[in-house]
C-alpha cells in the first residue's frame, strides 16, 4: 500500500498561476486516493480562491485553507497541523510539476533513506518578451546564483544544503520542529539547515523536475532578490552560521563599492579600487552575456546584463540592510513587518 501524501501549497494572488499549478498536480501519476492537496491562501484579493474552489468542486481531495497572517511560513504550518500525510511535499503555486515528481520525490526518499528530497527547477519566462527571457536564462545560470544546484543542474543526486520546496517525512517536524515564522523570506533554507544540524540529510536528484515561471521585469527581480538578501542575515543568525558561500559575494561586492566609493572622498586610492571593481564586473559580465548570447541571441545582451546587474545588486544591498537590522540594530521582524510587497 503506497504512503499517504500530503502535499501543501502556501498561496496568494496568484491567479494567472494557481490553475495550472494544480492542474499538473492532477495529472500526477501518484494513486489520487494516496494524496491530498491542502492550499492555504493568503487573503487573496484576485481571483485565486475561485480558481481554487472550482478545483476543489471537481476533486475531493483538494482543499482550501485560510491563512490570515499571509505570509509563508504561517501557511506551510498550518499546511502540516492540518495534513494527514506520511509524507509532506511543499509545493508552489508558481510552479508546475512533471507527472512523476511526487512518485520519484517518494521513491527517492525511500531508496536513500533521507529526511527530504527536491529536485531541479527549470526556469519558464515569466512573459512573452526578451526581458522576462533573459531574466529567465539570468537567474538559471551560475553567475546569476552560484552553486545553487538546484537552479543550474546537475547529472547525479547530490546531497546538498537545502533544496527547492522539500518532500519531506513527517516525522522531521516532530524532531526539529515547524517553519519559523519570523522569516516572511528563506524560510526553507532555515528550516533545511537546522534539520542537517539535528543529523538529516537533504537528496537533490536531476531526475525530478519543476518548472518555475520567473518574474518578468527588473523591478519585481530586484525586489525579489533584495528581499532573499535581506532575510538571510537572520538566518544566519538563528542558525550560528554561514553554510554557502555563494550567499556572501553579493554582499562583499555592493560592501566594497560602498566602503570604496566612501573613502575615496578621502584616499586617491580608494577611488581607483571603486572604478577597478565596477571595470572587472561589468568585464566578466559582457563576457557571461555574450557567452550566453551564442545559444539564445545576441538580441538578449542587454536584457541579460541588466537582469544579472538587478539580481546582484538587490541581494548585495538586501543582505547589508538585513546585518544592519538584525545583527546591529536587532530588529525583531515580528514586531516590524507583517507583511511584505509580492514579488510577481
Amino acid at each position: 500500500m503506497p504512503l499517504f501524501i500530503s502535499i501543501i501549497i502556501p498561496c496568494r494572488n496568484e491567479e494567472k498561476y494557481i490553475g495550472k499549478c494544480l492542474d499538473s498536480i492532477i495529472k500526477s501519476d501518484f494513486p489520487s486516493k494516496s494524496l491530498e492537496i491542502l492550499v492555504v491562501d493568503g487573503c487573496s484579493t484576485d481571483k485565486t480562491r475561485e480558481v481554487i474552489k472550482e478545483f476543489a468542486s471537481k476533486y475531493p481531495n483538494i482543499k482550501l485553507l485560510d491563512n490570515p497572517q499571509k505570509i509563508t511560513p504561517v501557511a506551510l504550518n498550518i499546511g502540516i497541523k492540518n495534513s494527514r500525510g506520511d509524507v509532506i511535499v511543499r509545493m508552489d503555486a508558481h510552479n508546475i510539476y512533471e507527472k512523476d515528481y511526487i512518485s520519484k520525490c517518494v521513491k527517492y526518499l525511500e531508496e536513500y533513506k533521507v529526511d527530504n528530497v527536491g529536485g531541479i527547477w527549470v526556469m519558464l519566462p515569466g512573459k512573452d518578451t526578451f526581458l522576462a527571457k533573459s531574466i529567465a536564462l539570468a537567474v538559471s545560470h551560475l553567475f546569476g546564483v552560484g552553486n545553487a544546484y538546484y537552479k543550474i543542474g546537475l547529472k547525479e543526486p547530490k546531497y546538498v544544503d537545502t533544496v527547492p520546496f522539500g518532500c519531506y517525512r513527517r516525522d522531521v517536524f516532530d524532531r526539529i520542529g515547524f517553519f519559523d515564522e519570523e522569516l516572511i523570506r528563506n524560510q526553507d533554507d532555515e528550516f533545511n539547515l537546522r534539520l542537517i544540524k539535528a543529523g538529516g540529510k537533504i537528496l537533490l536528484v536531476p531526475d525530478i523536475v519543476s518548472y518555475c515561471y520567473a518574474r518578468d521585469s527588473l523591478r519585481k527581480l530586484w525586489k525579489m532578490y533584495f528581499q532573499y538578501g535581506y532575510f538571510k542575515p537572520l538566518v544566519v543568525k538563528k542558525t550560528k552560521g554561514v553554510f554557502t558561500w555563494r550567499q556572501l559575494i553579493p554582499m562583499a561586492f555592493v560592501g566594497s563599492l560602498i566602503i570604496s566609493g566612501i573613502c575615496s572622498f578621502f584616499f586617491k586610492l580608494c577611488g581607483i579600487s571603486f572604478w577597478a571593481i565596477i571595470i572587472f564586473y561589468s568585464i566578466v559580465n559582457v563576457i557571461i552575456c555574450f557567452s550566453l548570447c551564442i545559444k539564445n541571441g545576441i538580441k538578449h545582451f542587454i536584457g541579460l546584463f541588466l537582469s544579472f546587474t538587478t539580481l546582484h545588486f538587490a541581494y548585495g544591498v538586501g543582505y547589508l540592510k538585513g546585518i544592519w537590522d538584525f545583527m546591529i540594530l536587532k530588529k525583531s521582524k515580528q514586531k516590524t513587518i507583517k507583511d511584505i510587497p509580492l514579488t510577481r
